[in-house]
């Protein structure tokens, strides 16, 4: 669809941006529901934040996608936040109503909804473990406390942030060192890894822990998708573990976005399709 005097506008903004596949997935959701959007990307400095999105605000554009290295920094720019958006600190969605700023924080929700989708799996009293302390560990920890799992182990490298992120859990959150994470590994349903290992051009030794104690009966999701096929799916799916890569986290959390923006019901498999059209 051309745009018309009538076309609304979302954007992504982050530096760098122009690698980003909100474009492909979010344009592919517009066209297959026939609605009069468009979405690009605006590559926006660290420094530029704050006026970028008062020119958001001023130019009527209805939705903001918001990528590193902004997270934060946008959530302390916003007029309001999402429950989510304030327990998190961080926004990676900004609704424009009528020149007030909403934040919201979908990456929980698309990962819990990538898991019903994908799996038919439910967090609900589920043992779950979680590589990680970043951003994206930290939305998967609340959302799975959110979604009812009984135990969530956190393990990372820096104590101070695992602990951190374990508190988002509550009192079913738990720091496990890496050394001694093999018997709540071996025994959790979930297994995630939301670290940036495996990432790029991986050899077979680039995993986040020894997977020889996953097993057939498990889910286990590495939020990574380039490559599509990390050295540490490759191992769990040799070991019956149903596996998948962050594809389907990255479609579902846009999904949230696009209903946030527009009411409409996302079109998830037209954009599933798209952005695995895109990474081939």
């Amino acid at each position: 669809m051309s745009p018309t005097g009538q076309t609304r506008l979302a954007a992504v903004i982050g530096d760098p941006v122009r690698h980003s596949l909100s474009p492909t997935l979010m344009n592919a959701a517009f066209g297959a529901t026939g609605l009069d959007w468009s979405y690009v990307a605006l590559e926006v400095a660290a420094m530029q934040l704050p006026d970028a999105l008062a020119g958001a605000r001023a130019l009527g554009i209805s939705g903001l996608s918001v990528t590193m290295p902004h997270k934060e920094s946008a959530a302390a720019c916003c007029d309001r936040l999402s429950p989510t958006a304030e327990r998190l600190g961080a926004v990676n969605c900004i609704v424009n109503d009528g020149g007030v700023l909403t934040g919201h924080n979908t990456d929980g929700d698309g990962f819990i909804r990538s898991l019903r989708h994908g799996f038919a799996f439910e967090p609900a009293n589920k043992r779950c473990v979680v590589f990680g302390a970043g951003g994206a560990a930290r939305s998967i920890v609340l959302a799975l406390a959110d979604a009812g799992a009984s135990e969530i182990v956190v393990v990372n490298r820096t104590l101070g942030r695992a602990e951190r992120t374990a508190a988002l859990a509550g009192d079913r959150g738990e720091v496990v060192a890496l050394e001694g994470a093999q018997s709540d590994l071996a025994d959790a349903d979930l297994v995630v890894n939301a670290t940036s290992i495996g990432m790029g051009e991986p050899t077979t030794s680039d995993v986040p822990f020894d997977a020889s104690v996953l097993h057939d009966g498990q889910v286990l999701i590495d939020i990574v998708y380039k490559p599509l096929e990390t050295p540490l799916l490759a191992i769990a799916r040799e070991r019956g573990v149903s596996a998948a890569n962050g594809v389907a986290m990255l479609a579902h959390q846009a999904a949230v976005q696009f209903e946030l923006w527009t009411g409409v019901d996302a079109p998830i498999d037209v954009m599933l399709a798209s952005v695995a059209d895109q990474l081939g």
